[in-house]
């Protein structure tokens, strides 16, 4: 009888090993790729040096700028901030937008208005959550893309930190 078991089981635990255990979503890189609306972005992490870490496990909560955020920058400064002899300064930049942790806006919902959290970069954010969701001054126009290794929010001004 055990034998018979086995044969009959088998066939379903080798289908189920095959079989995903989730559905597989795109990490934060790729996620942004495919929106279309973060080339810059995606362009600002390249030259950081920064694809291999925000493609790997996280979990990381991604503040992103979209073109337009970035179109408010002026072109020259932003020309300057992707030489490759200004990658610090470009590094500082890209990971104040980001946390570690996955952090949902019904996370950020919760928390006292003005709330600080700290950013990988290693300063802190300001969380304003009063008439619409703001860090810093930036609003938060989109929220909980769900990535892989974490989420995606949208943001309608590139965050700058503090010198």
């Amino acid at each position: 009888m055990k034998s018979l078991m086995k044969l009959v089981l088998l066939p379903g635990a080798v289908l189920a090993l095959a079989m995903p255990l989730r559905s597989h979503a795109d990490d934060i890189v790729d996620t942004a790729v495919k929106a279309g609306s973060f080339k810059t972005l995606v362009a600002a992490v390249k030259a950081a040096g920064l694809v291999e870490t925000l493609k790997g496990a996280g979990p990381f909560t991604v503040f992103a700028p979209t073109d337009a955020a970035f179109a408010k920058i002026p072109k020259k400064t932003l020309a300057m901030l992707l030489k490759p002899e200004n990658k610090d300064k470009l590094t500082a930049i890209l990971t104040y937008h980001v946390v570690p942790g996955k952090v949902m806006a019904a996370d950020v919902v919760k928390l006292k208005n003005g709330t600080k959290v700290k950013t990988v970069q290693g300063t802190s954010l300001t969380v304003y959550n009063k008439g619409g969701v703001k860090i810093n001054r930036s609003k938060v126009v989109k929220t909980d893309i769900e990535c892989d290794n974490g989420v995606i929010h949208v943001i309608n001004s590139v965050l700058m930190p503090k010198k």
